[in-house]
């Protein structure tokens, strides 16, 4: 737990680092970086297509003039994009997929330019197609180099990234300290003003006593000079707040409200203006209109294609279901869902029992109910294709949380905490809990808790790019096949 004691320390040891101008240039250094990486990138494919096809390093001016002409629209798309700011360099989350983005940009930039100008002949294909190959995971690679060697320095105090004033009452600064522990994402503790809530003077007089306190604070920050001041008090306080930040309007400094507990909860609050009403967004839905109608758009398109394709092996399945033990060849259950709105989800029929009552048995390793070809089946998902019959209905999706039978819904629902969470997007055929191996028998809570938390990250991280490799990892990888019976 920190002290008050450990507190004034780590801000005499940030107005020791203050004279740290490194972060000044941070943006001008990633921006060099990104330039030669770029450079680096299109001579040496240059060089190596030329001597590969050619046997020599090819026009060296040409060369340069598209390293040039690439590593400059990168980084003016950078730029535009404000990627250059040190705040983008202290996490690593989502800095792949920017990088990524922007390098697409840049190269669809670069090629409607030279096709504008007439000069699509000037260089050669082959190099620009292999450029763009390449630069994906090289730009990727570098971006996270960099953005680990800022957060490092960052908690190291080589590099500050905003000096912070921070006043409020003892128990609100020391609580948001403990709990957000600033330095770790470059911020130097300036200094600390506690307000005093328990002396004579301010039960006596305090709104004199209040005074008092935001005069002296505001004086010393005026002569620190922070870059902003947080204020740290519940926000129900609100005559306490608007003190403080009358206090502080005259100071050329930045003012926040230190985040209340419930938005430690989440990870991207957001305030939204609508007219004059401004709110805090603690969540929003899963996908956003556009992503939904692309995500059906795939979906309708690749079900489609996957149905006509594999129309022979089904016809073949459903043959072999049908020999090999009395029932039908399709199994239906009730499942959940998108909004837990329930539907019936087709199987091939790999038991022989077709249970779809208040209770289910879950099938377990070895199952004696588990016909021969029904075996073959669930070890290679083939039980599953039918199910492209409800992505094409608009039931489920190629690509979410792996739908329960109602029961278990039901049963889990109350001992697995915003369980009914998965239900937030369209079930899918696959998911990233199956990929990463967590299929077949959840004989045990935690089993089911873990691949719930899988089921819940992809909702938070959802990308057509993680729908596509979830496609591919059930195909080609080992660990999409582990657990199956």
């Amino acid at each position: 737990m920190m002290t008050v004691n450990d507190l004034n320390y780590a801000a005499a040891s940030a107005a020791d680092e203050r004279a740290n101008s490194l972060r000044h240039w941070i943006g001008l250094i990633t921006a060099l970086v990104d330039v030669v990486m770029v450079l680096a990138i299109v001579t040496g494919t240059s060089v190596a297509y030329h001597l590969y096809a050619y046997g020599d390093f090819g026009n060296s001016k040409i060369t340069l003039e598209l390293a040039s002409m690439i590593a400059a629209i990168f980084v003016f798309i950078n730029a535009l994009r404000g990627r250059y700011q040190l705040a983008n360099y202290l996490s690593t989350k989502g800095q792949i997929a920017s990088a990524f983005t922007v390098w697409n940009m840049a190269m669809v930039a670069f090629i409607a330019f030279v096709f504008l100008a007439k000069i699509v002949d000037h260089y050669s294909r082959v190099v620009v197609i292999v450029t763009y190959l390449a630069g994906i995971p090289l730009v990727a690679l570098a971006r996270s180099g960099i953005v680990r060697a800022v957060s490092m320095a960052s908690k190291t105090g080589r590099i500050t990234s905003e000096r912070v004033f921070l006043i409020g009452r003892e128990s609100e600064v020391m609580s948001f300290v403990s709990r957000h522990q600033p330095w770790n994402i470059g911020f130097s503790i300036v200094d600390v003003a506690f307000l005093r809530s328990n002396d004579a003077r301010r039960i006596n007089d305090p709104a004199a006593a209040l005074a008092a306190d935001l005069a002296t604070a505001s004086a010393r920050a005026r002569d620190l000079k922070p870059d902003a001041v947080f204020i740290a008090l519940p926000w129900a306080d609100q005559e306490t707040i608007d003190a403080c930040v009358d206090a502080f309007m005259n100071l050329p400094v930045a003012i926040h409200m230190t985040p209340e507990r419930i938005m430690d909860r989440f990870d991207n609050p957001h305030i939204v203006r609508v007219g004059s009403l401004a709110s805090l967004r603690l969540t929003r839905p899963a996908l956003t209109f556009a992503q939904v109608v692309f995500k059906r758009i795939f979906d309708i398109c690749a079900a489609s294609v996957i149905l006509v394709a594999s129309l022979p092996l089904l016809l073949l399945i459903a043959l072999a279901v049908r020999l090999d033990s009395k029932g039908p060849v399709l199994f239906l259950q009730r499942r959940f869902g998108f909004n837990q709105e329930p539907f019936r989800i087709f199987k091939f029929r790999t038991m022989t029992t077709t249970d779809d009552g208040a209770v289910i048995r879950q099938a377990t390793r070895g199952d004696p109910r588990i016909t021969r070809v029904g075996r073959f089946l669930r070890r290679y998902n083939l039980d599953e294709l039918p199910q492209l019959l409800n992505v094409i209905a608009g039931q489920m999706s190629l690509v979410g949380p792996r739908p329960h039978a109602l029961a278990h819904d039901r049963e889990y629902q109350r001992k697995i905490a915003l369980y009914a969470r998965r239900h937030n997007v369209k079930p899918g055929i696959t998911g990233w809990a199956q990929v990463n191996g967590l299929r077949g028998e959840t004989d045990t809570d935690e089993k089911m808790a873990r691949r719930i938390a899988y089921d819940h990250w992809y909702i938070d991280n959802w990308s057509f790019w993680l729908d596509l490799g979830i496609l591919l990892r059930t195909l080609f990888s080992p660990a999409a096949f582990r657990n199956a019976g």
